[in-house]
């Protein structure tokens, strides 16, 4: 007898039959989802300055303080 695809899978013409979920764990994210995530896309030109996560972070940390201390004169 012949398994019915689930509507998510006849939904979306990417998902394969093949894709093997077996292992994939439930809900992996969501306590840090839940906590506050921002995914912002990078142009490329202006990633290549930036190898990682942790250089951007410390690039726009140095921005705000600039503009904190602009504040702080006006």
């Amino acid at each position: 007898m012949k398994k019915n695809k689930s509507k998510k899978t006849q939904k979306n013409s990417e998902m394969l039959a093949e894709y093997d979920f077996s292992k994939g764990v439930t809900g992996k994210y969501s306590k840090r989802y839940d906590e506050g995530t921002n995914v912002v896309v990078i142009e490329p030109d202006v990633a290549k300055y930036f190898p990682d996560h942790d250089s951007v972070n410390d690039a726009l940390r140095s921005l705000a303080k600039i503009i904190k201390k602009q504040k702080k004169t006006a």
